[in-house]
C-alpha cells in the first residue's frame, strides 16, 4: 500500500514556480505531497518510438529532394509548389558588354517582388561571382523565378523543399 507524505518546502515551491510559470504557483498555504506509489508514464510520441529525425539531418540534401537549375539569358520558374524552400548557389558574371541584372523574385500571378538582385554595368573587366543561400515561402499561386538578362550572367544552384505549407519538415 502506498504511503502519502506532505512536503512543506519553500525551496521546492520556488523551483516549481520557476520551472512551471504557467501554473502561477499554488498560492499560500497549499502544500505539496508525495507518494511511494509508482505510476508508470508511457510516452506515445514519435520521439519516444525513435522515428523522429534530428533537424540538422532532416534538412540534409539528397538526390530526390534537390532540384538543380541553370539560368542564362532567360527568366525561369524554379518552384511553383506551396511550401518552404532553401535556395542556394551562385550568380556568375562572365564579363560585361552592357548593363546586366541577375534577380530572384516571387511572382503571385499578377505582380513580382524581388528577393535579391545583382547589377553590373559595362565596366566589369573580369568574372565576378555572388553566392546566395536563402529560404523562401510560397503560398498557393506563388512561384519563385530567376532572371538572367544576358548570356554573360549564369545563375546556377539548387532548390530543396524544407517544409510543406503547414511547416511539417520534409525528410531527405
Amino acid at each position: 500500500m502506498a504511503q502519502e507524505f506532505t512536503i512543506n518546502s519553500s525551496a521546492i515551491e520556488s523551483k516549481i514556480n520557476q520551472l512551471l510559470p504557467s501554473q502561477g504557483g499554488f498560492g499560500a498555504g497549499v502544500d505539496f505531497s508525495a507518494s511511494t506509489m509508482v505510476i508508470p508514464i508511457v510516452d506515445l510520441t514519435e520521439t519516444a518510438e525513435g522515428s523522429d529525425v534530428r533537424l540538422d539531418l532532416q534538412t540534409s540534401f539528397s538526390h530526390i529532394t534537390m532540384t538543380s537549375f541553370n539560368v542564362q539569358n532567360v527568366t525561369t520558374t524554379l518552384v511553383n509548389t506551396t511550401g518552404y524552400y532553401r535556395v542556394f548557389g551562385s550568380c556568375n558574371f562572365l564579363g560585361a558588354s552592357a548593363s546586366m541584372v541577375g534577380t530572384f523574385r516571387i511572382n503571385d500571378g499578377s505582380t513580382t517582388k524581388n528577393i535579391t538582385s545583382w547589377f553590373v554595368d559595362d565596366t566589369l573587366n573580369s568574372a565576378l561571382t555572388n553566392n546566395f543561400d536563402f529560404n523562401v515561402f510560397l503560398r498557393a499561386g506563388d512561384s519563385l523565378e530567376a532572371l538572367s538578362s544576358s548570356n554573360n550572367i549564369n545563375i546556377r544552384g539548387c532548390t530543396r523543399q524544407i517544409a510543406d505549407i503547414n511547416g511539417n519538415l520534409t525528410n531527405p
